[in-house]
């Protein structure tokens, strides 16, 4: 499989690290990015209207949210299918109808990678049929969220106990708080969409890293799972568990076995 990778951060570089590692059946044709890199260890790709001569199977975006719309059109058009790191680009409704209406027209898929949460397989199985309440909570120790709207609705540096500083619609969070937006997305993309589900962010001054907790009842019954998160080596603010679930997509997709 013939894979393009646009963005080489500290995801983009773990995912082709571990692909390496892993001796996946996966070969990976260029990298997409807006500036030049030094030293970059495969082609570059300058510009989206470039990425048709690399003939890519899949293309994986971890470049941020700007980069989605252009880079998923053009991987659409030169007919490969395309995968979103950057889901916060979907916090508003028109560029995934875009994405998706080209991918209709070319027979191709948009695929929404599951980030640094778990249990979203489960989650959108059961909302196959009626969900009552999907509900995703997101602690992190309380001075990680200095530089966010968290510092105007609560004094960050003398709480004692955890606080809920925020609980509405994933899509009023995912613009207020852009730095969850990513999880907030692909929690209602899952689920009952960004209006229905409900994010409540908790600032914790005994919380030593981020912990997501995902609550959601319904016709299926009730789950709950909690993840806490270890982040990713090259960069403390990204979970490793994002770069892993990039590797597990493009492994899948390359795989006859998927799991």
């Amino acid at each position: 499989m013939r894979l393009v990778l646009v963005g080489w951060g500290a995801i983009s570089a773990e995912v082709a690290r571990l692909l390496a590692a892993r001796k996946a059946p996966v070969k990976l044709v260029g990298v997409g990015q807006r500036t030049p890199v030094q030293n970059l260890p495969y082609p570059a790709i300058a510009t989206p209207s470039d990425l048709a001569a690399f003939h890519p199977d899949l293309v994986v975006e971890a470049a941020g949210r700007s980069a989605v719309l252009p880079w998923g059109e053009a991987a659409l058009q030169a007919g490969a299918d395309f995968a979103p790191a950057s889901t916060s680009a979907f916090a508003e409704d028109a560029p995934l109808d875009r994405l998706l209406t080209l991918a209709r027209s070319r027979g191709r898929q948009v695929l929404i990678p599951s980030g640094a949460l778990g249990g979203l397989d489960a989650l959108s199985a059961a909302a196959r049929q009626p969900l009552a309440c999907v509900i995703h909570e997101i602690t992190k120790p309380a001075l990680a969220w200095r530089g966010t709207e968290a510092e105007a609705l609560c004094d960050l540096s003398t709480l004692t106990h955890p606080h809920i500083f925020f609980e509405g619609p994933a899509r009023e969070a995912a613009r207020r708080f852009p730095q969850n937006a990513n999880v907030a997305l692909i929690t209602a993309l899952a689920g009952v969409g960004p209006d229905a589900t409900t994010l409540r962010l908790v600032a914790d001054p005994a919380a030593t890293g981020n912990r997501h907790r995902l609550l959601a009842t319904g016709d299926f019954g009730r789950m709950e799972v909690t993840l806490d998160n270890a982040p990713l080596p090259g960069n403390p603010k990204s979970s490793a568990l994002t770069a892993l679930s990039l590797v597990r997509l493009i492994e899948n997709r390359a795989s006859p076995l998927v799991i």
